[in-house]
């Protein structure tokens, strides 16, 4: 039996001609058409039926729909006006535990999202506006401390940044930020073939668990994490004291965390970031 009804290319493209839309009208919208990765997807995120799932770009419904029986309520977040008679007529079987809010997701907080579902998510799931994805993760880590998990699509390059460890190409100012509030605990990679139209990257599917606070002040350390990787090339001793930071200060943080002043930024953990800061504030 299909999670849901619409992954596939006559389905999808049906509900499209239906609403008057062509695959080139959607310009920018790449429809997803294997039901097997929505099985994934369900399989990662383990719902229940007491869990209330917040979505980011739900488009027609794909996924949605395949959520909506197995959960207490999906509230999902469009900027598409154009799209919610179409997740009307797609989510209607389940459609009284579905809370449409028409938007942007950036400019969406979270007592707006609270307010319209009448409860606060519990989990973050959704094959994410690529555009957006990463200021949406973090930002859902950051500001929702109710989603204790996030199973999202991303592109496969978010995705290596998202997993990257220290040292690493891909590891940057953004890994060592959502380490703060969470872990990488499952990934799978979906290739362009699974989409129509098919994208021209690949995609990963990636699950987030979120972690017991690793600090008091995430906001602190994330300012010491910005200004380490201000200047990527630069020592870390250079890169923060050209963000402001005095450098006999920092010598002295540096030796008080254990920290090499010579060293650059990709080589710290997240560890290392949250002891220079408190470091810094003692």
């Amino acid at each position: 039996m299909a999670c849901s009804y619409l992954a596939n290319p006559r389905e999808t493209r049906a509900v499209l001609e239906r609403h008057g839309f062509s695959l080139k009208h959607r310009l920018g919208q790449n429809f997803l058409v294997n039901d097997d990765v929505i099985r994934r997807i369900l399989e990662l995120a383990e719902l229940s039926e007491q869990d209330v799932v917040y979505e980011v770009g739900p488009g027609i419904g794909t996924l949605t729909v395949a959520m909506l029986p197995r959960v207490h309520k999906v509230v999902a977040v469009e900027a598409d006006r154009s799209l919610p008679p179409v997740l009307a007529e797609t989510c209607a079987r389940d459609g009284e535990k579905l809370v449409l809010v028409e938007g942007d997701a950036l400019r969406v907080d979270k007592a707006e999202l609270i307010a319209a579902a009448g409860e606060a998510p519990t989990k973050l799931v959704s094959n994410l506006p690529y555009q957006v994805a990463a200021t949406v993760i973090l930002g859902t880590l950051q500001n929702m401390p109710s989603v204790r998990r996030l199973v999202v699509m991303v592109q496969a390059e978010v995705a290596n940044r998202i997993a990257a460890c220290p040292g690493s190409k891909a590891y940057g100012a953004y890994t060592a930020k959502l380490a703060l509030y969470g872990q990488v605990t499952g990934r799978f990679e979906v290739g362009p073939g699974n989409f129509m139209p098919p994208p021209h990257v690949d995609s990963a599917v990636v699950r987030i668990d979120r972690m017991d606070a690793a600090c008091k002040n995430p906001a602190e350390v994330a300012a010491v994490i910005d200004a380490a990787f201000a200047q990527r090339r630069k020592t870390i001793r250079n890169s923060m004291a050209a963000k402001g930071f005095d450098k006999d200060v920092l010598d002295v943080a540096f030796a008080t965390a254990g920290i090499d002043a010579r060293a650059r930024a990709e080589t710290l953990s997240v560890t290392d970031f949250v002891q220079l800061s408190e470091s810094l504030q003692s």
